[in-house]
């Protein structure tokens, strides 16, 4: 197994043997995708990297066509040399051949809603925030729009469809399970949101959420009615690590959301990211004190790793990627 802690100022690697290493330290990360070897990372100033040998290396690629600031990544879940990259501004980029070459898929900035859409500490700009294949459906993508929208595609790319009216407007991450058809979930800037008929309509179950700033949302990969939230009370308290005060929850079928223990959280601790293990209720996260895992989905966590860069303790982490085997 191996690990890839997308963190502001580097990236975190921690290998089967459990040594850890830190990459990529002269960029701003974003995001980071992992299947097999294969390692993507995207930055808001030097654009894409990718590793062919688990993250021992980097080249970068996209020179050309992909525009320096990438925010998102995802890889098909039934192809993995099937790659898709959100930017900033608004776009989205996607290759067949495993990162050798890319296409823009036009559009998106066609939709009515997109005169709306902004980034308030960039309000002249807005970027592509995530893309979250649905698993049943290669060509079906949800991608989030920051801020402004959640969007479709059902012919990958080739045409778009809008936000509807029930959806949240600030989708920070997104998530779907194999288990679940036509489910998704979202973690957005204005409170929870879940839909059972594959974004159509939304519903917006947040009794005992006290704070409603949702940053990071996972499912438990034997039980996508057992869902994991990070959440603050605002911006500042989720990003900024003198004012920070996030907390992680969780919520299942027909029970209200209620606060974990066992990890890292509250005063000092910004935002937790989540990524979902192979099986069980394995799940992992990572936040500024470090990454920690679950098999129990949140009951009991353990620490992943000996030693935890103190560079990190002061940045927000910006994506988690696990790949179980080499």
């Amino acid at each position: 197994m191996r690990l890839y802690a997308a963190m502001r100022n580097g990236l975190f690697v921690l290998d089967e043997n459990g040594t850890s290493s830190v990459r990529l330290t002269d960029h701003d990360l974003q995001c980071v995708a992992a299947t097999g070897e294969r390692v993507f990372c995207g930055t808001f100033d030097a654009g894409l990297f990718r590793s062919e040998d688990g993250g021992d290396s980097f080249e970068s690629v996209g020179e050309g066509t992909i525009p320096e600031s990438v925010m998102s990544l995802a890889v098909d879940p039934s192809d993995p040399d099937t790659v898709w990259v959100g930017t900033e501004p608004s776009a989205v980029y996607r290759s067949t051949d495993g990162g050798d070459s890319w296409d823009h898929r036009d559009g998106l900035t066609d939709l009515p809603s997109e005169p709306n859409w902004s980034f308030p500490p960039r309000p002249h700009t807005h970027h592509v925030r995530w893309i979250e294949p649905d698993p049943y459906d290669p060509d079906h993508l949800y991608v989030g729009i920051e801020a402004g929208a959640l969007v479709q595609t059902y012919d990958a790319g080739e045409t778009w469809e809008d936000k509807v009216p029930t959806a949240r407007i600030d989708n920070h991450s997104l998530t779907t399970h194999p288990d679940a058809p036509g489910q998704v979930w979202s973690a957005a800037g204005d409170g929870y949101a879940e839909s059972e008929n594959g974004g159509e309509t939304w519903e917006y179950p947040q009794g005992g959420l006290d704070r409603r700033y949702c940053w990071s949302v996972a499912l438990a990969p034997d039980d996508p009615d057992t869902v994991l939230l990070s959440s603050a009370t605002g911006p500042r308290t989720a990003h900024n690590v003198d004012s920070a005060d996030s907390i992680v929850s969780r919520k299942r079928d027909g029970e209200p959301w209620k606060r974990l223990e066992g990890l890292p959280t509250g005063e000092g601790v910004t935002r937790t990211v989540f990524q979902s293990g192979d099986s069980g209720g394995e799940l992992y996260a990572v936040n500024n004190r470090g990454i920690y895992r679950t098999e129990d989905a949140g009951t009991t966590w353990e620490a992943v790793g000996d030693e935890w860069p103190t560079e990190f303790e002061r940045t927000t982490a910006h994506g988690l990627a696990v790949v179980s085997g080499r």
